[in-house]
């Protein structure tokens, strides 16, 4: 399949564990008619549903594994051919994106619930590199002046 000719919706949703996959699967009802995989950072225990779907990627902090994951998003996102990537955070979704970006995949960041009053790292670089960008506080929006309050996720 190439990307200039994509028929159907096919969703990449990228996570860390714990509470970032917490706020991502809130999502669930709106992504699960859909055929979608899930990416996330760590070996955990999977619900049912996601342990068929999920890749599991190294888990970088922000040092030279996230050279890794820029190839692991590459062999990913090529095999899958995903038409949107999917995130809540954290940091394995700029990878992502980046490499989405190249192979025309578009993009939708929702920041984290746990960000209250300042940008999270992953907030601060998606926010330039995202099609679509959401925060769930009010208090965000001088931060985010051109993304859409999205309420809460949790």
């Amino acid at each position: 399949m190439t990307y200039l000719n994509k028929p159907k919706v096919k969703i990449c949703i990228v996570s860390s564990c714990g509470g970032h996959l917490t706020e991502v699967r809130a999502l669930k009802p709106a992504y699960e008619r859909y055929d979608h995989f899930y990416v996330i950072n760590d070996v955990v225990t999977l619900p049912a549903d996601m342990a068929d779907r999920t890749y599991f990627i190294r888990h970088a902090e922000r040092n030279w594994l996230v050279l890794v994951n820029f190839w692991e998003a590459w062999q990913i996102l090529r095999k899958e051919c995903p038409t949107i990537i999917l995130s809540t955070g954290a940091g394995p979704v700029v990878p992502f994106a980046i490499v989405g970006k190249l192979l025309g995949i578009r993009s939708i960041f929702i920041e984290t619930f746990a960000r209250l009053l300042e940008r999270s790292w992953s907030g601060a670089i998606m926010y330039r590199l995202a099609d679509r960008f959401f925060y769930q506080w009010e208090s965000l929006r001088p931060l985010y002046p051109k993304a859409t309050y999205g309420g809460w996720l949790v």
